[in-house]
């Protein structure tokens, strides 16, 4: 809690800035780590949401059981956190991750002997990428699941 103090203390103008005039587009982000909790093995899932410019819900959470992988990790977040909050009525929603090998399983029909492992269920997500509801986009992340040093964590505020 101190140090969330302290960031703030020291990084007033950095702000969240709600303009009256933005567009009502919606963006989500994900992240989910592989096993990182060098504990017990349970990976670390992380989502936020944009209305237009401006952050309209985010969420960091150790996840309830092991995953398998980290495709595994963020396939579940998609299915579980973003589509369930998001309804699918804004149309194709861009959702923006970090995994090429999540992508790779939503995007490409055929199973691989590296996806078997993902219940039938969880292909959910993969219709709704054929139907055009969503479009997935790979951009870099890491600050929400992985303790950066400061020259990374700048970058990606």
């Amino acid at each position: 809690m101190k140090r969330i103090f302290r960031y703030l203390n020291f990084t007033p103008e950095l702000g969240l800035w709600y303009s009256s005039g933005s567009s009502l587009s919606l963006r989500g982000f994900s992240d989910a780590d592989h096993a990182g909790c060098w504990i017990d093995r349970m990976s670390t899932s992380s989502i936020c949401q944009f209305l237009g410019t401006s952050l309209v819900s985010w969420s960091s959470r150790k996840q309830a059981s092991v995953a398998l992988s980290t495709t595994e990790a963020e396939y579940l977040l998609w299915m579980k956190a973003t589509l369930s909050n998001f309804g699918l009525m804004f149309g194709k929603i861009p959702l923006l991750v970090d995994s090429t090998s999540a992508i790779s399983v939503v995007k490409n029909p055929v199973l691989h002997s590296r996806t078997k492992h993902i219940d039938v269920r969880f292909h959910f997500l993969r219709d709704h990428y054929e139907k055009g509801d969503i479009d997935l986009v790979h951009v870099l992340a890491d600050i929400f699941t992985k303790p950066l040093e400061f020259g990374a964590f700048a970058l990606l505020r």
